[in-house]
C-alpha cells in the first residue's frame, strides 16, 4: 500500500516538484519520498493517538465530490480546511526547509499543493468500488504492520466485504445512515477504533526496540 502511495505522491508531484525550478532536479525524489512519508507518518500517529474515527471523516467528507458529508467539505479547499491536512502540510513546510535550504515561500508552494493533491487523490481512490487495489484497511494495515497486502486478490476480496473500514467508509459516503458516533452495520466503531490504536502502538514499540527500519526505509525502496 505504501508503493501506491508514493506512486499518487509522484503522479501529483510531476508539475509541483520535478518540473519546478525551484527544486533542484537531485532532490525530486527524496522530496516526494518525505512527503509520502509526512502523509503515511500523519496518520500513524494519529492511529496510535486513539485518533482513528478523524481519520475516517476526513476520508469521508475528501475527495473530488462538491457535496462531501465529513466536516471537511469536498475538493482541495475543503482538505485544506482539515487540521489533519494542515499537521501534514506545516510538518512539511519546516521539513522542506530545514533539509533542503527551501525558503519558506517555495516551501509554502509546494507543501500547500503536493499534500492536499497527494490526499485527495488517495481518497479518490480509497472511494472507487471499481479500484480493487486500494482499501482503507489494506493502507491503515500496511502502516501499523496488520496488512496491506498488494495482492489483487486478497484486496478485491477486501473491498467487497470483511474490512471494517472500508465498509465503515462506504457507509459513511453511500447514504446508509451512518454517523461519526457509531459504527452500525454490526460494527463496533469504539472497538475497531481500539484495536487499530493498539497495534499502531505497538508498531512504534517494535520499531524503538530494534524491529523494524521505520517508514521511511519502506518508502525508500520505491525510489528508482
Amino acid at each position: 500500500m505504501l508503493d501506491q502511495l508514493f506512486n499518487i505522491v509522484k503522479q501529483f508531484g510531476q508539475d509541483t516538484v520535478v518540473n519546478n525550478p525551484d527544486v533542484p532536479n537531485e532532490y525530486n525524489q527524496e522530496v516526494m519520498a518525505d512527503a509520502t512519508q509526512t502523509i503515511a507518518g500523519g496518520f500513524k500517529n494519529i492511529v496510535a493517538g486513539g485518533g482513528l474515527q478523524n481519520i475516517l471523516d476526513l476520508f469521508k467528507g475528501g475527495g473530488n465530490t462538491s457535496g462531501g458529508n465529513g466536516s471537511s467539505g469536498g475538493g482541495i479547499g475543503g482538505l485544506l480546511k482539515n487540521p489533519i491536512v494542515s499537521m501534514m502540510v506545516g510538518y512539511f513546510i519546516s521539513k522542506l526547509v530545514k533539509k533542503y535550504s527551501m525558503s519558506p515561500s517555495v516551501a509554502s508552494n509546494v507543501a500547500n499543493s503536493l499534500i492536499p493533491n497527494s490526499l485527495n487523490g488517495l481518497i479518490d481512490q480509497t472511494k472507487d468500488p471499481n479500484n480493487a487495489s486500494l482499501n482503507l484497511d489494506g493502507l491503515i494495515g500496511s502502516l501499523i504492520g496488520g496488512g496491506g497486502s498488494t495482492d489483487g486478490q486478497e484486496q478485491s476480496e477486501q473491498k467487497g466485504g470483511g474490512s471494517p473500514l472500508q465498509d465503515l467508509l462506504e457507509k459513511f459516503t453511500g447514504g446508509g445512515g451512518g454517523n461519526s458516533s457509531g459504527g452500525g452495520g454490526g460494527f463496533d466503531l469504539q472497538d475497531i477504533i481500539s484495536k487499530f490504536t493498539q497495534k499502531s502502538q505497538n508498531s512504534f514499540e517494535n520499531e524503538k526496540s530494534g524491529g523494524g527500519g521505520g517508514l521511511m526505509d519502506l518508502i525508500k525502496g520505491f525510489i528508482k
